[in-house]
């Protein structure tokens, strides 16, 4: 179950990096995830149960590719604490490449969202 738990968040990783950067100007390259594996973990009970959310993380990223846990914070719930606390878990065994500005590597704040869905289930609007 926990590679199928693994698969339901993966999405969430293909998301970072597209437009969501709060410090983004022309010319900038945004931080792209490098983890080979989502380190997500969909709460047992939940995926059980069927139950599907959404979390927007803010996060912010040295210039080294490491996520500042202390940044970390959820922009926008999914109305249900265990996904909200799953994802700010996550959030701090992330891995990235870190943004570019004109050739340089640069701190950067953006919004990542964390999906928390089935395999089987269809695709569209999280249900809750």
């Amino acid at each position: 179950m926990r590679r199928a738990r693994a698969v339901a968040v993966a999405v969430a990783l293909a998301a970072c990096g597209r437009g969501g950067g709060a410090d983004a100007k022309p010319g900038t390259e945004m931080p792209i995830a490098i983890n080979g594996e989502s380190p997500f973990q969909y709460p047992a009970d939940l995926f059980d149960q069927g139950v599907e959310g959404e979390v927007r993380l803010r996060l912010y990223v040295d210039a080294a590719g490491q996520v500042l846990a202390e940044s970390t914070r959820v922009a926008s719930s999914s109305g249900t604490p265990a996904f909200d606390s799953a994802a700010v878990r996550g959030a701090a065994e992330l891995r990235f490449a870190p943004a570019r500005r004109e050739g340089k590597t640069v701190g950067m704040a953006f919004y990542q969202p964390v999906i928390f869905r089935r395999p089987s289930a269809p695709q569209g609007s999280p249900t809750q």
